[in-house]
């Protein structure tokens, strides 16, 4: 399996998602009907932050081989971190909350847990 589309895709998702939770925590907050506190902008702010660190590891090792042992500790973090948002979303949608910004969400971190977890589980295909 080709992970480098994968590592691109994923660090072009995360850096989009990281520069507009750190540089618009209160459009976010407005967007979803609540009011702007300290506090809740930011927890939005340092999640943008990790999303942009993510999406700076994910470019960089754009051109390693990734899957199987070879860079573990990149899929294994990458699967954790999409697997675990899409099951909160998935939550989140059966307690009621179904706005079409989560389902577009959980589509979108299920597609690429999937994908991590596909690279994780098996041997990589060197090209």
């Amino acid at each position: 399996m080709n992970s480098r589309l994968l590592m691109v895709a994923s660090a072009l998702v995360m850096g989009l998602l990281g520069v507009i939770a750190s540089f618009l925590p209160q459009g976010i907050i407005a967007h979803f009907g609540f009011l702007p506190e300290p506090l809740g902008v930011l927890l939005i702010q340092v999640a943008g932050a990790l999303y942009l660190g993510f999406a700076v590891l994910n470019w960089m090792a754009r051109g390693n081989l990734i899957g199987g042992i070879y860079s573990r500790p990149v899929a294994l973090g990458n699967f954790m971190q999409f697997a675990v948002v899409a099951v909160v979303l998935l939550k989140a949608m059966i307690a009621g909350l179904n706005r079409i910004e989560i389902v577009a969400a959980l589509v979108i971190y299920s597609v690429f847990a999937v994908w991590f977890g596909m690279v994780l589980f098996t041997s990589p295909i060197q090209k």
